[in-house]
């Protein structure tokens, strides 16, 4: 039986299969993507539902592993050399888990930091942005009489859905037929955008066809669907 005692979060949400990765997640954009890729790799794991909504990432067995108290957070037990490994930052682990398994990332090195750099784009742009326009536009921020935060936003994720848009032209995928771990990180936060930030039509969503096509290819496949049904359950 394997040990997981030396990991708080393992007291606090005990898992039924230690030999497996344990995830803490939460149906959030960030949150779906390690388990999206868990469903495409096929790795067997565990799932438990942090609240975030009840602030369950701010407790100590959480914070124990991501003292930065957001989710995604992971526990291999069969990490580096054997020994268990905690991990947080969902592009670490999305990472993590490709290079573990050899796959959702390109074998070529080239195409490998090609892959990296579209995920880093995600991370560094695409989420940040997306994520400051759905507060000014649905949730406290649009009460903020002062407009020019929300013009600013939207036009910086118009610009940001541009890039995508060009990048996806004549592809299937952001590494040409290779889905990868590039595709992943955006899936969840394309799909909020326009879903439940509600923020279509201000950022012109439609003027998008590649990127309109390449969500709707995304959200087709069958473990993108279990992925992002899994994250939010116990």
């Amino acid at each position: 039986m394997t040990d997981l005692t030396a990991f708080p979060i393992a007291t606090r949400w005990k898992p039924a299969h230690p030999d497996r990765i344990q995830l803490y997640s939460f149906p959030t954009p960030n949150g779906v993507k390690v388990s999206i890729a868990l469903e495409e790799l096929g790795v067997p794991y565990e799932a438990h539902a942090i609240n975030i909504m009840k602030n369950e990432s701010w407790t100590p067995e959480f914070l124990a592993l991501n003292p930065n108290g957001k989710i995604p957070a992971i526990i291999d037990p069969d990490g580096p050399g054997g020994k268990p490994i905690g991990l947080f930052e969902s592009g670490a682990i999305l990472i993590y888990l490709a290079e573990k398994t050899g796959r959702l990332i390109p074998a070529d090195a080239a195409r490998r930091y090609e892959t990296i750099q579209w995920l880093f784009f995600q991370m560094a742009s695409i989420g940040p942005m997306f994520g400051q326009l759905g507060f000014f536009h649905k949730f406290a921020g649009r009460d903020i009489a002062d407009k020019r935060p929300l013009h600013r936003y939207a036009d910086e994720s118009k610009r940001l859905l541009g890039v995508m848009e060009t990048r996806l032209s004549g592809r299937q995928w952001f590494m040409d037929d290779e889905f990868t771990i590039a595709d992943i990180a955006h899936v969840g936060w394309v799909r909020n955008l326009i879903g439940f930030y509600e923020a279509r039509e201000i950022v012109e969503f439609d003027s998008f066809p590649n990127v309109d096509a390449w969500l709707a290819r995304a959200l087709e496949r069958p473990a993108v669907q279990r992925g992002l049904a899994v994250a939010g359950k116990a």
